[in-house]
């Protein structure tokens, strides 16, 4: 007779609650229930899980929280699928990595490493209405910023430029993965920073890329496509940590800047 492994047995035992809550994500999947359709009433949950009504409450609404269903309360009401919007998921994702300390590396290791491959599958893909906007939005930043604003609103264009690439990206997972890595750098403190510099040459060689980009695409060329944003990506990174390089020597230079302390004159 084969023995149970005695490690086996001192595994955590799982909330009742999480439990239920991955039941009844299953059911959503085997029953190919769709956003707008409704969970079987909360009695019959209690009843279909053996559970107390205060643990099939705790399980529906950690659902809720988790953006997959919503709770209606009043005639009609009940449990009701909801669409996960992309931008929720990120919203998720920003909070469990908030306190990771992220940088400006780990982000563009990330970058460099999958921006080549959204860019290969999308190539096949997009339609000359996809390049007519990637067209259009390079038409943003083709020039001079006239102020710190529109040097911004710049440089969230040229990020934007890549979440329209990632969404003809045949992978769906590589491209919100993309998209994600995107939005962190909008809402990262450092690169917040870094954006409203004048950078000139980055600009410029950025705009170059994007242009050999749309040209490999409309040929068709994946593996060009993959290779052109390889080099954009490794270049857009060395100019992103000289940049935030200078930055942090300058806050170091003004911290060190001692300070004239004015004198009181005794009479």
């Amino acid at each position: 007779m084969n023995e149970i492994d005695p490690a086996l047995t001192d595994l955590p035992r799982r909330k009742r609650t999480d439990e239920i809550v991955d039941a009844i994500k299953r059911m959503i999947v085997e029953h190919g229930l769709a956003p707008g359709d409704r969970l079987p009433q909360e009695r019959d949950l209690i009843t279909q899980f053996a559970a107390s009504k205060g643990t099939v409450r705790e399980a529906l609404k950690a659902l809720e929280v988790q953006g997959l269903i919503s709770v209606r309360t009043g005639p009609g009401g009940g449990a009701f699928i909801e669409r996960m919007s992309e931008g929720r998921a990120m919203s998720l994702l920003s909070n469990f990595l908030f306190a990771k300390n992220l940088s400006i590396a780990n982000i563009y290791e990330m970058r460099k490493a999958l921006e080549p491959l959204v860019a290969a599958s999308a190539t096949p893909h997009i339609d000359e209405a996809g390049l007519k906007r990637l067209e259009a939005i390079i038409s943003v930043y083709d020039h001079e910023p006239a102020d710190a604003t529109e040097r911004w609103n710049q440089r969230m264009a040229e990020l934007d430029f890549h979440g329209v690439v990632a969404e003809y990206a045949d992978n769906p997972i590589l491209a919100f993965t993309c998209r994600f890595l995107q939005r962190l750098l909008k809402d990262l403190a450092i690169a917040q920073d870094i954006y409203v510099q004048p950078e000139p040459v980055l600009r410029q060689s950025g705009i170059e890329h994007q242009r050999d980009l749309i040209a490999a695409m409309r040929r068709r060329d994946a593996d060009a496509a993959a290779a052109i944003l390889a080099e954009h990506m490794a270049e857009a990174e060395q100019h992103m940590l000289g940049l935030q390089a200078r930055l942090m020597d300058r806050f170091l230079s003004e911290d060190a800047t001692p300070r004239r302390v004015k004198r009181r004159r005794i009479p």
